[in-house]
């Protein structure tokens, strides 16, 4: 055979070899693809489906909000506003790349000021997103190249903010999740009052943690597929639930009556050199608090105002004077005296074996028991209690609220110390006649006072005044306890006749043009930084107009300048008062035509 035929017939037949060789092979594949094919149609295509599914299956948290708090006039001292934490994809964020703006791909791509980002991955991702956070892109860069897929870029940006990182087409990689923003627009005012919230929205002080279940609503949720890009698959939502936002609590504070107390209280507190002040109001009718102020300038929802209470909630003293009102009032319910009776009163006294004396040197006195309270006599309260056993005083004393829970509760609130009357000695017995040997908060001391003038009824005292729900239903907010008698109508009146001439004694100090005043004064020496008496509380409460009570005003001031508290906390107290007049409109006082006598 010609040997060209030979080589010839060879690579024939290898080719063909070959070639069929080729063929087996396609053929197995494609027998191998169909197979495939099937078994994903047929045989695991709806699991394979609903695996998918899963994958694009994410659950979002509709966030509530917080519910606002308002002033009885319905001025927002506290609310929550729409804001958003941004959130970075970091194990996405080191796989972007951007796309180049081109005519084909319209807004869908990346660039910064017109230009190409430049470079890759998470420097990428944190070159577009860091001015409009204005953060540092490298800073920016660190926090996304991290491992996981999850880490806070930003708290509380605005809606604003959150627009524009949409607009960024980095859905997925950073992305925004709503949150709220606590806001107090009035700064200090009341600021440990309302307190403040934590990192989570709960409230961990003041009005914000007292009222934090009624505050705090209900979350909801989403649960949808997404797309590549972190937005919704239209018709994807397989179940939701609505967020119920929190309640709205109303104070009976009056926002303008808090602010006067609050200014007066600074000015005081420099014109006395005091070390602090706590100043209060309250309505006499209803028993509601329409100011509860202290001198701390704190802002409500700063650290400062999370991390203790109220000076004027938690704060406690002795009375002083003012408590001689109490025990006077007892000795008339008991019958053990009249106001009018007559005493002989020296500057000072023995008793169980124990001396006092009164503030002021004088000669033997003739003074009714009137005369004795507006004289602020601690030898004559002795002397007129002489018939009262322990028990009674006592008694008296916790009628009118003292050591005793508000029922307000306030966080950081102190009941106050009154010891039972088998603990007391020789001379604590006596000097709880005139106000010492116990102590009180300014809320427990304004109600005891109001018994006097409410005509001798105690009425439980009331900061919350309604609660609104998410769909606007008003409930308002009864107190818990219901209003007792402490002493007879008679009784009260008298106490307040004799207060009366309490306030006419201090009018060149303390007055409010047209307007009768009764009031009661104190000043009680107390422990001091060294542990001694060497510290004064002066403190002045009054009842305005007396001839048709409306308001009791306390004022408290901590080591004043002048000491006595008629004349520091008392010239406050009566601006506070001719403030209520003005802010009210309240009607001008009829002359007074029934002093009781205070002298014989």
């Amino acid at each position: 055979m010609n040997p060209f035929r030979r080589i010839y017939a060879f690579f024939h037949k290898n080719l063909l070899t070959k070639t069929m060789a080729i063929g087996i092979i396609l053929a197995l594949m494609g027998t191998t693809c169909l197979v495939r094919l099937a078994d994903i149609q047929l045989v695991n295509g709806k699991s394979m489906a609903q695996a998918a599914a899963q994958s694009r299956t994410t659950s979002v948290t509709l966030k509530a909000r917080r519910g606002k708090i308002l002033d009885t006039n319905g001025a927002i001292l506290a609310q929550s506003v729409e804001r958003y934490t941004i959130i970075g994809n970091p194990e996405q964020a080191q796989a972007f790349v951007p796309t180049t703006c081109t005519k084909q791909t319209g807004d869908n791509c990346h660039q910064i000021n017109g230009k190409p980002v430049g470079v890759t991955g998470a420097a990428a991702v944190a070159r577009l997103v860091a001015p409009v956070l204005g953060m540092d892109a490298t800073e920016l860069g660190a926090m996304l190249s991290i491992s996981g897929q999850y880490v806070v870029l930003k708290k509380d940006v605005t809606p604003a903010v959150k627009r524009k990182i949409s607009k960024l087409n980095l859905g997925g990689i950073v992305y925004a999740e709503l949150s709220n923003e606590r806001l107090y627009s009035n700064g200090s005012l009341m600021g440990s009052l309302l307190g403040g919230v934590n990192s989570d929205g709960k409230g961990v002080a003041g009005v914000e943690q007292m009222e934090n279940r009624t505050l705090t609503g209900q979350d909801g949720y989403q649960v949808y597929q997404q797309g590549n890009s972190g937005v919704e698959i239209p018709g994807t939502m397989t179940e939701s639930k609505e967020a119920v936002n929190g309640s709205d609590v109303t104070l009976t504070i009056d926002r303008d009556v808090q602010w006067y107390a609050e200014k007066v209280l600074h000015d005081s507190e420099s014109k006395y050199q005091a070390a602090w002040g706590i100043a209060m109001v309250q309505d006499v009718r209803s028993g509601d608090i329409l100011a509860l102020a202290d001198s701390d300038t704190v802002e409500a929802g700063s650290d400062q105002a999370k991390m203790g209470a109220s000076r004027a909630v938690s704060e406690t003293f002795e009375p002083g004077s003012i408590g001689k009102v109490l025990a006077m009032s007892g000795m008339l319910q008991l019958g053990l005296h009249k106001i009018d009776d007559k005493f002989t009163v020296p500057d000072t006294v023995t008793a169980d074996g124990q001396s006092y004396k009164d503030a002021e040197t004088h000669g033997a006195e003739h003074w009714t028991l009137a005369g004795i309270l507006q004289q602020s006599s601690n030898v004559g309260m002795i002397l007129a209690g002489d018939k009262m056993t322990n028990e009674q005083r006592y008694d008296f004393i916790r009628k009118f609220g003292v050591g005793q829970d508000t029922g307000l509760n306030l966080p950081g609130e102190s009941e106050g110390v009154l010891y039972p009357a088998d603990s007391w000695d020789a001379r604590t017995r006596n000097t709880v006649l005139f106000g010492q040997g116990y102590t009180v908060n300014v809320m427990q001391l304004t109600n005891a006072v109001a018994v006097i003038a409410n005509k001798g009824v105690r009425k439980p005292q009331r900061i919350i005044k309604s609660i609104t729900d998410a769909d606007g239903h008003v409930e308002e907010q009864k107190p818990k306890s219901e209003a007792t008698r402490v002493i007879d109508e008679s009784v009260a009146s008298q106490i307040l006749n004799a207060m009366e001439s309490v306030s006419d004694y201090y009018s060149n100090f303390v007055k409010v043009d047209g307007y009768r005043i009764a009031a009661k004064s104190g000043t009680a020496e107390v422990a001091g930084t060294d542990g001694r008496l060497s510290s004064i509380i002066s403190d002045y409460s009054a009842i305005i107009p007396a001839d048709d009570p409306r308001f009791v005003i306390t004022v408290v001031l901590k080591d004043p300048q002048g000491s006595f508290g008629g004349l520091t906390a008392g010239p406050v107290t009566a601006q506070i008062g001719e403030f209520l007049m003005q802010k009210y409109e309240v009607p001008a006082s009829a002359p007074r035509t029934d002093a009781i006598p205070v002298t014989w």
